[in-house]
């Protein structure tokens, strides 16, 4: 008798790899009631379904504990946490800005900022990925889209990861996590209420957008400009490591995408479907419900574990290979329904862009250390080594705060 799931206390070779450990589970108890009032969700179906059905809900009272005032006030106006009404309005706002044009506009800018990182790499022999290109680059192009300074990123990175601390899949490691949390979101509430102030001429960004036209309250317009800077940081940065981890033991396909280029757009969906940046989300029962053959109450929470619909063989074949010319159209990568990701279009732009550049580091080097955070809700490397020749050269690259 298998005993009951959770995400946490994972040993870490099952933390790199926890596709055999989904398996099981999928093969044994597909519904799997953990606790009284919590389930765990493993076949693509069942996900599929509650990520799109108005039967699961995403809008459910902030497990803040204490006076963390700022940091409930800010959570209560995260996007992330709504439902319709208030979720299809701002919804709306946003999706202007992250639309296909504005993404396709901003590409040659993500492109001067990826080859601005990693130029200075290239002589080194050895470098970690995630603290040199992989971080930085998410947070650079957030700040482009919000029109805040680039060389502000550090702060910003560091304020976004305190905020992530707070996180369910992370709060219990660190004592002070809400602390640091409600000092991020004060600080960075501080900071861009006085962005809205200073938008006397509203400009094309995304501050001077919320601030001058949607009608949204100042905790409104500072809360959606601290979630999109959290929320666009963390998963662009997994995305990329784990791409590198997935080329790099794949050198057939990577060499396909050198001598095929063409078929990198579609390589990042496969990237994404086959190790997913966000292996979990919640949702919460709007009803009570029967779900392969399980009686689901009206406000369990019910945990979808995306990693384990993307690898699920009755959905997508030898779902275990990296195939470039598989269907992917419905991974769950990315979520479904209403709250499918916002930055999507954003986050394979910077994929698309940074992997041609990330191949031909490969051609030379290897990975060396591989250390992953022990989280598996936002699931990636924290540190990936790349050693080997240093060559001599110059990426073509722009200024970092243009």
């Amino acid at each position: 008798m298998m005993r009951s799931f959770s995400p946490k206390g994972w040993p870490a070779e099952d933390v790199a790899d926890p596709y055999p450990v989904y398996r099981r589970w999928r093969e044994t108890d597909p519904v799997h009631e953990a606790e009284p009032g919590t389930w765990y969700l493993f076949r693509h179906d069942d996900i599929a379904h509650a990520l799109s059905s108005k039967d699961f809900g995403r809008n459910s009272p902030a497990h803040i504990p204490g006076r963390n005032d700022a940091l409930r006030r800010s959570v209560e106006n995260w996007l992330v946490f709504m439902d319709p009404p208030r979720h299809t309005h701002l919804r709306r706002l946003l999706a202007a800005r992250f639309s296909s044009r504005v993404v396709s506009d901003l590409r040659p800018r993500i492109a001067a900022v990826a080859a601005e990182l990693l130029s200075p790499l290239t002589t080194r022999p050895q470098f970690d990925l995630v603290s040199q290109f992989a971080a930085p680059l998410p947070v650079l192009v957030i700040s482009e889209l919000l029109g805040v300074p680039g060389s502000l990123h550090t702060w910003f990175r560091e304020r976004a990861e305190w905020l992530q601390g707070a996180s369910s899949s992370r709060a219990a490691r660190d004592p002070d996590a809400f602390t640091k949390a409600e000092t991020a979101s004060r600080e960075l509430t501080e900071f861009f209420r006085e962005e809205v102030r200073r938008r006397r001429t509203p400009g094309p960004d995304l501050v001077s957008l919320l601030a001058d036209t949607s009608g949204l309250t100042i905790d409104e317009v500072t809360a959606t400009c601290v979630h999109l800077l959290t929320a666009g940081h963390e998963t662009t940065t997994n995305l990329l490591g784990k791409s590198v981890l997935a080329l790099s033991s794949h050198p057939t396909v990577a060499d396909r995408l050198r001598t095929h280029p063409e078929v990198i757009p579609a390589a990042v969906d496969e990237l994404i479907r086959y190790d997913a940046p966000v292996q979990m989300v919640t949702r919460w029962a709007t009803r009570s419900q029967s779900l392969g053959g399980r009686e689901i109450s009206a406000g369990d929470k019910v945990v979808l574990v995306l990693g384990s619909a993307n690898r699920d063989p009755d959905r997508f074949a030898e779902p275990d290979e990296l195939c470039l010319d598989r269907d992917t159209s419905r991974h769950c990568g990315f979520g479904m329904g209403i709250h499918y990701c916002l930055g999507a279009q954003l986050a394979r732009a910077e994929v698309e862009i940074a992997l041609p550049l990330l191949l031909d580091l490969l051609r030379r080097r290897t990975v060396s250390e591989v250390r992953y955070g022990d989280d598996m809700v936002f699931h990636g490397p924290a540190r990936l080594v790349l050693s080997g020749s240093g060559v001599p050269g110059r990426v073509e690259a722009g200024q970092l705060d243009a």
